[in-house]
């Protein structure tokens, strides 16, 4: 068995020689094809999940983003914050707090690990110089949504003053339980909201995922524009299949950010599709592409 760093390596191998270049950081050197207006707008703040590109390294990824024209990338935990900062680039959801998406505020057996553990992230997050910090709800395991509530608002609000005073946003993500996330609590945006309003707070929001809540609900735009006040952070992705955002899906994601923009959101959409293209070179091309489309 091949351990995970020299695999790694092979595998970087492989895919540089397919591109025909000595190294995938060439990806990030190359010049970036021009957009239709030569710059992005200004009026959004880009990001990029960190996970949905991961064959490339951190490093790398930085340069693409600056390459492309934003410099913020989503879902980096501490260990890594000092190549975004010599790169000038944004941790713009930072992770690393949570135990794992199961195990949750939602049940109250897991608050004192995630207490310890949100206490120490909130001052690193804080010393670092960045804002948002991601939680979970984590799964039901057979308790109804009103004992979730009254858990995950009793957790929370033992890390929240300390929040407030570091001045980090503790975003909570929504999911759908129907294809990706079985049992999860915040498994719609009038549970997160009805959370939202109990704990009330401005250090807490809730990370809006496009994905996810058009798999469980729809009526995206109408549920921002009624509801933008608790959403911190938007992620992007296409529906079926989390996917390019591009036609080939059912979102349209130009109407979906201009609507975000219309309600005078100054936080950040971070592009979190899986890029489906052939080539690695390809799948970067997909993040400039997706990256045009939300930049209204």
């Amino acid at each position: 068995m091949i351990d995970s760093v020299n695999r790694r390596t092979l595998m970087r191998g492989a895919v540089a020689s397919a591109l025909g270049i000595s190294s995938l950081s060439a990806l990030a050197a190359e010049p970036a094809s021009p957009t239709p207006t030569g710059t992005l707008k200004g009026n959004i703040r880009h990001s990029v999940a960190r996970w949905t590109f991961d064959f490339l390294s951190v490093d790398e990824l930085s340069r693409v983003v600056k390459r492309l024209g934003f410099s913020a990338i989503d879902l980096v935990g501490p260990k890594e914050w000092h190549i975004l900062k010599q790169h000038g680039v944004d941790s713009s959801m930072c992770n690393g707090a949570e135990l794992n998406l199961e195990d949750g505020w939602g049940d109250d057996k897991f608050h004192k690990p995630l207490i310890d553990s949100y206490r120490k992230h909130i001052d690193l997050v804080s010393d670092a110089g960045y804002k948002n910090l991601i939680c979970f709800s984590g799964n039901k395991r057979g308790k109804d949504p009103e004992e979730g509530l009254k858990n995950a608002t009793k957790g929370l609000k033992q890390i929240l003053s300390q929040a407030e005073k570091r001045g980090v946003i503790i975003q909570m993500e929504l999911f759908n339980s129907k294809v990706n996330h079985p049992d999860y609590f915040a498994d719609n945006s009038a549970w997160g909201i009805e959370l939202c309003k109990r704990i009330d707070s401005p250090n807490f929001k809730l990370l809006y995922d496009i994905y996810h809540m058009q798999i469980s609900e729809g009526d995206i735009i109408r549920t921002i524009q009624n509801n933008h006040q608790y959403f911190g952070h938007y992620h992007t992705a296409g529906v079926p299949g989390r996917n390019e955002i591009d036609d080939t899906q059912e979102l349209y994601y130009p109407a979906i950010v201009r609507a975000i923009h219309a309600t005078g959101f100054k936080g950040y959409v971070a592009q979190e599709f899986m890029p489906k293209r052939a080539t690695d070179k390809e799948k970067v091309e997909s993040l400039q592409a997706a990256i045009r489309i939300c930049d209204v």
